[in-house]
């Protein structure tokens, strides 16, 4: 058995600083109580850890008191809900990934100018919920080609990624908007880290006859590298953690190829490549 890892699996830089800020809070030296506003990344186990370290997830900030601390997750928050958390006087400590910073200031922009905003992305996922909320909740979200082929004819619009979308749902999207729109402002807002995460985990499913995608089960980043790896990988696999692996579904002679959602913290990826190691004769590359 040979074990081939992709070159670009787990952590992205987002959601690496955001951790570590969030464990750097449990050694303040005070007594103020620190949340997170929503799961801190998409991934249960570190969400876990923190939580039986004192760094508790809400979903509202109603409960909140004055000079409570709040980290803001990588997915971001509406801006109204910026400015309900300064009015009650809560620390912010904003942990919104650069990228996502970024659609949701071409996207307050735009919106400002006149233009209609267009989100290509899950309209459920917290990163689109927060951009959209940068437009007053007034974005047309597009999950698929076929909710662009529902939108009415547009005179002027500008057009964003959710940051963790395929790079082909970017492009057979946009392709029909050019129909529907006669303006249309188009920002590729995928960030570098999900196209190169997608690009080696396509790679390495070229080569597997086992994939194994580790990550959250709530995790959008995570689901579409498992899709993509399906494409090329009938016995693909997604798991939370080395406990979910069946040993049993591997052939002696199987290439077994792993990658992760940015969500996966480095000790799960090695957990699961010692199971394999540990129970199989193999030789690992990457």
């Amino acid at each position: 058995m040979k074990i081939l890892i992709a070159d670009n699996a787990g952590f992205c830089f987002g959601v690496k600083r955001a951790v570590k800020m969030a464990y750097d809070q449990i050694n303040r030296d005070d007594s103020r109580q620190t949340y997170t506003y929503g799961e801190l990344i998409h991934n249960p186990q570190v969400v876990k850890d923190l939580e039986g370290k004192g760094i508790k997830t809400i979903g509202g900030i109603d409960n909140l008191k004055e000079n409570d601390r709040i980290i803001i997750r990588t997915h971001g928050i509406p801006e109204k809900t910026y400015k309900d958390l300064k009015e009650k006087k809560i620390e912010l400590i904003d942990m919104t990934c650069p990228f996502v910073k970024r659609v949701q200031k071409i996207v307050n922009g735009y919106y400002k100018k006149g233009y209609t905003i267009v989100i290509i992305g899950d309209k459920n996922h917290p990163e689109v919920i927060g951009v959209n909320g940068w437009c007053d909740n007034s974005a047309y979200v597009i999950e698929s080609v076929n909710d662009v082929e529902l939108l009415p004819y547009i005179d002027k619009a500008c057009v964003v990624a959710q940051t963790t979308i395929t790079q082909k749902m970017w492009e057979d999207s946009l392709n029909l908007l050019k129909l529907k729109v006669n303006e249309l402002v188009s920002f590729n807002t995928i960030c570098d880290a999900t196209n190169k995460r997608q690009s080696s985990a396509e790679e390495i499913s070229k080569k597997a006859d086992v994939m194994i995608v580790i990550g959250g089960k709530n995790s959008s980043n995570t689901q579409k590298l498992k899709r993509i790896c399906e494409k090329n990988c009938k016995r693909t696999i997604q798991v939370e953690n080395a406990d979910e692996i069946d040993l049993s579904i591997f052939n002696d002679n199987d290439i077994v190829g792993i990658t992760a959602g940015a969500s996966t913290p480095d000790y799960l990826i090695q957990e699961v490549i010692n199971k394999i190691a540990i129970n199989r004769k193999e030789d690992t590359n990457g």
